[in-house]
C-alpha cells in the first residue's frame, strides 16, 4: 500500500496567489517503488527545555538507508486539548535548528537519515507539549 502526501494551501494575504494543491506518493530513492518503512505513529510529551531526540538515527530500532528517500512529519498538538500558539518547539536536525512549531503547527521534511544526523526538539519553555511525529524511509 502507497503512503500519499497531500497539502493544499489558499491565502488572501497574497494578491494573485491562486493557491497549492499538491500531492506526491512517498517512494524509495530514483524508483517508483513505495517506500517500505515506518518508524510508526508516536506521541512525545515535553516538560522543560532542553534538546531531546525525537528519531535516533543510530538506533536499532530504525535501520534506515543512509542518503535515501527518507521523509518526516512532526506535528505541535499543544496539550490535553489545548492548542497554546505561544508555546514554540525548535526542531533540528543534529542540533541544528530547522525551524519552529507553535501549537497547531506542523511540518514534512526530507531527511538523509545519517547516524549522526539526530532528529531533535528543543521546546522554548517548561509548558507541557505534545509533538506527534512519524517517519517514513527505506530499509537498510
Amino acid at each position: 500500500m502507497a503512503t500519499t502526501c497531500t497539502i493544499s494551501i489558499a491565502s488572501d494575504t497574497a494578491p494573485g496567489f491562486g493557491g497549492i494543491n499538491e500531492s506526491m506518493t512517498l517512494t524509495q530513492a530514483g524508483t517508483l517503488t513505495d517506500i517500505d518503512s515506518t518508524t510508526g505513529f508516536q506521541r512525545r510529551k515535553l516538560s522543560a527545555t532542553g534538546a531531546v531526540d525525537l528519531v535516533t538515527m543510530a538506533s536499532e530500532l530504525i535501520e534506515p538507508k543512509d542518503n535515501v528517500a527518507a521523509k518526516i512529519f512532526i506535528r505541535n498538538i499543544g496539550y490535553r486539548g489545548v492548542i497554546d500558539k505561544s508555546v514554540g518547539v525548535t526542531i533540528g536536525v543534529k542540533a541544528e535548528p530547522i525551524g519552529k512549531l507553535y501549537g497547531g503547527d506542523w511540518m514534512m521534511m526530507p531527511l538523509t537519515c545519517v547516524d549522526a544526523d539526530d532528529v531533535t526538539a528543543n521546546p522554548d519553555t517548561d509548558d507541557t507539549v505534545v509533538l506527534e511525529f512519524v517517519m517514513f524511509y527505506e530499509e537498510a
